[in-house]
């Protein structure tokens, strides 16, 4: 079974799984699990690792890297939401 983990298109799998679920439970929590997932599929395919200790800890790696950079840029965004300073009625 750990075996199927050095196939770059398992990895694409379980990218578009974590995509899925990420559409289910919108937050970026999980996208940042299936870009490190879509990145460990690319380097699992360039180069044959067998591995599998090595290649969690990658993919652990890469998707802490992939959240952090997700909530950076999306930390800058506003939610367009006002802020009352004043209410209306008072006079």
């Amino acid at each position: 079974m750990a075996d199927y983990l050095t196939l770059w298109w398992v990895w694409i799998c379980i990218a578009l799984a974590l995509g899925v679920v990420e559409l289910l439970a919108p937050g970026f929590i999980f996208l940042g699990f299936a870009i490190g997932a879509v990145i460990v599929a690319g380097i699992v395919a360039i180069v044959s690792l067998s591995n599998i200790p090595a290649l969690l800890a990658l993919f652990a790696i890469l998707s802490l890297i992939a959240w952090i950079a997700l909530k950076a840029v999306f930390r800058k965004q506003s939610s367009g939401a006002r802020i009352v300073t004043r209410d209306i009625n008072e006079n």
